[in-house]
């Protein structure tokens, strides 16, 4: 019975409008109040105690600083940099713009590691761009909204490093290599119905009269933005630093490039750069914390072993059993952010890993393939909201053409399931 108020008290405060972590927190404290009544108050000492241990782990540090870095190349001008330097590299014509931005949106991900961070960035370049080459507004939104969630699984990536606090033997470089390749399919998979249907339906008709910038001159200036994920990456990589040290590394690299190499930051904008990021990071970490508070009260209330029981002998078998988790995360993406699904369902998932055996880093993939998606399928689609706001259309008019896209992705998480060496090949190789 507790079990079970502890899932409706979330979902009457989630229509209520409470703020998903508050309302995660809330109902987890109700369910440990009600789990301890001979001893309530003693037993309520439980939601301070997971409130601090939800946040006070060594990974969760490089969140603050990847979103300070994606605040930081948003402003430094690097993102219009790339933007020309791939124009430059690929040409004009119809469907060419939209082939340059997901590409470029895939290089931001070896940047910041954040979808909204990489829309905001690459939709204030690409989104203009692609209107004055005709192709409409809610076609670009949808996207760059696409291309921006491909950030989340080319390191570094926020979401894997969620993902190493709650699962113990998913190291984050591990996690990292094996985001590069989806990362990349995914990326490739979003080309192919961009360009389609740019030419079905004759889009971008002004685009071959716009001027091709030169090649050395672009590449020249883009090359401070193209080193930035080799110091990243390379660095980790070499051992220099781990990767939360990386995320500070990243922080001083873009603030060399914006303010001494470029000069598009000055000292007046340090502080508007610094609030944006302190304001988004306190929302993620606070939604970990008090998520941390739900958790317990599923471990300790019992309704782990049951849920896995009742899945495991379903009679649906392995892949049967994976179907399910797939269109469950697939539809729980439409309506929840990715951090808050991986703070809810892993804590579930994990027996059933175990049950069959499956990689804790092969499914972390999934696992974020499956929360990229979500971020541009409507209705809660973080990565759309902004694109759609940078755009000025509303979100329900990209639906025709972000559901393509939707399609595509959702071909490219199968083909990870189906084949895990696309994923595990590289962190082996690495000896990760």
């Amino acid at each position: 019975m507790i079990a079970t108020l502890l899932f409706t008290a979330f979902v009457v405060f989630m229509f209520l409008g409470v703020p998903i972590g508050a309302a995660l927190g809330l109902a987890g404290a109700a369910a440990i109040a009600l789990a301890n009544q001979d001893a309530q108050w003693f037993g309520l000492l439980a939601v301070p105690q997971n409130f601090y241990a939800g946040l006070g782990k060594y990974p969760l540090l490089a969140i603050p600083m990847f979103v300070l870095v994606g605040s930081i190349f948003d402003r430094s001008g690097v993102a219009l940099r790339l933007v020309k330097f791939a124009v430059a590299i690929v040409g004009r014509g119809p469907g060419m713009l939209p082939l340059v931005a997901i590409s470029v949106a895939m290089f931001m991900g070896g940047i910041s590691g954040s979808g909204p961070a990489t829309a905001a960035a690459v939709g204030g370049v690409m989104i203009a761009a692609m209107s004055r080459a005709g192709y409409p507004a809610a076609f670009s939104a949808s996207v760059v909204a696409a291309a921006a969630s491909t950030d989340i699984l080319i390191p570094p990536s926020i979401a894997f490093i969620v993902y190493s606090v709650l699962v113990s033997g998913a190291s984050v470089p591990a996690l990292f290599a094996a985001g590069m390749f989806p990362g990349i399919l995914a990326g490739l998979a979003l080309i192919i119905p961009a360009v389609w249907l740019s030419r079905k339906h004759k889009m971008g008709q002004n685009e071959a009269s716009e001027p091709r910038p030169p090649f050395w001159k672009s590449l020249r200036e883009a090359s401070w933005g193209l080193l930035a994920p080799v110091v990243i990456l390379g660095g980790m990589r070499m051992g220099w630093f781990t990767p939360t040290e990386a995320a500070v590394v990243a922080v001083f690299y873009g603030l060399f490039v914006g303010m001494v190499i470029h000069r598009t930051i000055g000292l007046r904008d340090l502080y508007e750069i610094l609030r944006e990021a302190g304001e988004l990071s306190a929302v993620i970490l606070i939604v970990v914390s008090l998520a941390g508070i739900f958790a317990f009260s599923l471990s300790t209330l019992g309704v782990i072993d049951p849920v896995t029981n009742a899945i495991v002998h379903s009679g649906l078998g392995e892949w049967g059993v994976m179907g399910c988790i797939l269109v469950l995360l697939l539809i729980m993406g439409m309506f929840l952010d990715g951090i808050s699904i991986m703070l809810i369902f892993v804590p579930l998932m994990m027996p059933i890993l175990q049950h069959y055996h499956w990689d804790v880093v092969w499914f972390g993939t999934i696992l974020v393939l499956c929360i990229a998606i979500g971020q541009f399928t409507p209705p809660m689609a973080v990565n759309l909201m902004v694109s759609s706001k940078i755009a000025q259309v509303r979100m329900e008019s990209t639906t025709r053409w972000v559901l393509w896209m939707v399609l595509a992705m959702t071909l490219a998480t199968l083909l990870v399931v189906a084949f895990p060496q696309i994923s595990l090949w590289l962190p082996a190789k690495l000896g990760y």
